[in-house]
């Protein structure tokens, strides 16, 4: 699958006919949520998805307003909570193998700020009209033209007041040709974003810390306006604006970035990091946020395919401490930022001598077996759908 993103502008009437349909949908998936546990806790079983859609139309015969929306949309609502019942199930399975996370049931809404159209009810009216059952013809910028057959989709609304519209693509399947280049390792960081193992550094452009001094004084303009007024209202869109702009920069750096990496190299090897476990460091978590790594790896990701370019994972142990030309292992401390080898003599940068270890090691293949200490390789088994971006830039991935 392929995702695309597209700035829409409806009008005041029309975005008062959304807004109005997400209330609608909000309460709708309170009341399906409401049934789903007193179904539980009546007959011990899951009311279903397949339930929840003859609860539906059962529905909409009380509540004439239903009949407004897309009886398809009104189904996805309840796709979307069978989705958080199975999400919960897997984190209750997975706290009880030992894992330390949060259960995190359902819980019910005051708001949702996305509407999905599943196969029906949009359809193009022309390049710059996007026709919404219920809704009407909402302006959109096209700015470029979407591939494949549109299979979803979805409407969403920005705390900014900012409106997109997002599609999910299916294209046909393609098969992979390595583009024959260069093979590189990155270790990602927070002095320097990415080392590459050719010496190569990416210096972390750091927007949110470079927007703080604003941040901050759009913060307290917030806090200082009277709760429930207009003013505090305008004071809030200011203020989610400044954060948006902030994400479209460090998006767009990304992508650029990514693209010309996968065009540049045929093989790119990163590590695995658990990265969510490291943002509980406090002291780190605001610069780990700021630097993206885990968006970079999934831009590499699901950028490579088109370009003739291979991501594999590594195991993270030791790419550190290892020596690249002996294998040595030295403890280094992280202040220490040369590495010295006491076996060799071996004297690099320590992100190069990582960047080195990651590409050195060993991924698992289409038909091979993980060697001691790695992880499987996804590189060649299409990624997964990620999410969304912030810039007009394709987003997802193939499956």
């Amino acid at each position: 699958m392929l995702s695309f993103k597209y700035r829409i502008y409806p009008s005041k009437k029309q975005r008062k006919r959304l807004n109005s349909q997400m209330a609608l949908l909000a309460e709708l998936y309170n009341i399906l949520l409401a049934k789903s546990k007193q179904y539980y806790k009546e007959t011990g079983k899951t009311f279903g998805q397949f339930a929840m859609n003859k609860f539906i139309t059962e529905l909409k015969q009380q509540r004439p307003e239903l009949q407004n929306v897309h009886s398809q949309t009104l189904q996805n609502v309840s796709k979307r909570i069978s989705d958080a019942y199975k999400a919960f199930f897997r984190r209750v399975k997975e706290k009880k193998a030992g894992k330390k996370i949060k259960v995190g049931f359902p819980r019910i809404k005051q708001m949702v700020y996305s509407i999905t159209y599943p196969q029906s009810g949009f359809k193009f009216r022309n390049e710059r009209r996007l026709y919404l059952s219920g809704i009407g013809d909402i302006p959109i910028i096209l700015h470029r033209a979407p591939k494949g057959k549109i299979k979803t989709c979805t409407i969403k609304v920005y705390h900014s007041g900012k409106w997109y519209v997002g599609f999910s693509n299916e294209i046909p399947e393609e098969e992979f040709q390595s583009n024959c280049k260069e093979r590189i390792g990155i270790d990602v960081g927070l002095k320097d974003l990415a080392t590459l193992s050719n010496g190569e550094k990416i210096f972390p452009p750091k927007f949110l810390r470079k927007s703080e001094k604003k941040l901050k004084l759009l913060h307290r303009r917030v806090s200082k306006k009277k709760k429930g007024s207009n003013n505090k209202r305008k004071a809030r869109f200011r203020l989610s604006r400044q954060y948006e702009k902030v994400t479209n920069q460090r998006y767009d750096f990304l992508h650029k970035l990514s693209r010309k990496q996968v065009k540049a190299y045929s093989l790119i090897k990163v590590e695995n990091l658990k990265i969510t476990n490291m943002m509980r460091n406090h002291c780190l978590a605001k610069s780990i946020a700021d630097a993206s790594w885990g968006k970079y790896i999934q831009m590499l990701h699901y950028k490579a395919w088109s370009a003739g370019c291979e991501v594999k994972e590594v195991a993270p142990e030791n790419t550190t401490k290892d020596c690249h030309g002996c294998g040595n292992r030295e403890d280094i401390d992280l202040s220490e930022r040369t590495f010295r080898c006491s076996s060799c003599g071996n004297i690099d940068d320590r992100d190069i001598n990582a960047a080195k270890n990651i590409l050195k090691k060993t991924t698992v293949g289409l038909t091979g077996s993980n060697a001691c200490g790695d992880l499987p390789s996804t590189s060649l088994a299409r990624p997964k759908m990620q999410d969304i971006s912030q810039k007009q830039e394709l987003y997802g991935t193939r499956t």
